[in-house]
């Protein structure tokens, strides 16, 4: 096994399915103990249990990061069970994609609900502990969305752009108290929700190469990929890395349009 993360105690909220499960394997093989954070028990479970199969420590915890005191119960079950937790990764997050004027009262209270509040309030319930150790990193998983607007994608771009200024916030508040604060800013990545959308069009394989023909690389990014970014900022690599936002895009978002 790696040792990149070793030793380290690893909290990845949305952690079941997609890039969050991508991210928890990837810190698993480089050594972390990892914490399963995921609202769905069934999904939770199973990422949990194939790491512990493959001699990972590894611990599932049912987390609503909507809900303040589910997160907080989080972080105090991690830390009564490893003492300490050394890096938070925030991505669980849901799509609302509206035009603006349709969008209801009720959507546009999920998306901040679970995009923007919950990683705020696992930051919250994380950072105390951390600034009694004086180490920590803390990985917000953000989107391109979080620089650029895509019409009828709304509020989604919103609750990205309020991300990044979270991350940037936090990022100075405690840079002088060794915690580090970034953000990865994944474009269109190839997860089951991807893969979904392409299958509700009569040629999904189309749909799916005219994705890929979007990007320079002609491809789009896979889950892995977003998850060794992941990788590097909570590992000692990147000490001097911090209220940062990483684009994981394959260059699409600086490619000139017409």
């Amino acid at each position: 096994m790696a040792g990149r993360l070793k030793d380290k105690v690893a909290v990845i909220t949305g952690a079941g399915r997609g890039i969050g499960e991508a991210i928890a394997r990837a810190f698993a093989a480089e050594g972390a103990a990892v914490i399963v954070a995921e609202k769905a028990p069934e999904t939770g479970r199973a990422v949990t249990e194939c790491l512990v199969a493959t001699g990972v420590d590894s611990h599932f915890v049912e987390t609503d990061v909507a809900a303040p005191e589910s997160c907080q119960r989080l972080i105090d079950d991690v830390l009564s069970r490893f003492g300490r937790i050394d890096v938070l990764v925030n991505n669980a997050g849901v799509n609302v994609f509206h035009e603006p004027l349709e969008t209801t009262e009720e959507e546009w209270r999920r998306c901040f609900a679970v995009d923007l509040d919950g990683a705020w309030h696992c930051c919250k319930a994380a950072l105390p502990r951390m600034r009694e150790r004086r180490a920590g990193a803390i990985i917000n998983v953000a989107s391109c969305h979080s620089f650029a607007i895509i019409p009828s994608t709304f509020p989604y771009p919103i609750a990205k752009h309020g991300l990044l200024g979270l991350t940037r916030a936090l990022g100075i508040q405690y840079a002088a108290e060794n915690i580090r604060v970034n953000a990865i800013c994944p474009g269109y990545i190839e997860t089951q929700i991807a893969r979904d959308y392409w299958a509700s069009f009569p040629d999904p394989e189309a749909e799916r190469r005219r994705a890929c023909n979007l990007h320079p690389p002609r491809r789009i990014g896979r889950p892995e990929e977003v998850a060794m970014t992941a990788v590097f900022l909570a590992s000692d690599e990147a000490p001097f890395i911090n209220a940062a936002a990483i684009v994981i895009d394959g260059g699409r978002s600086v490619l000139y349009h017409e």
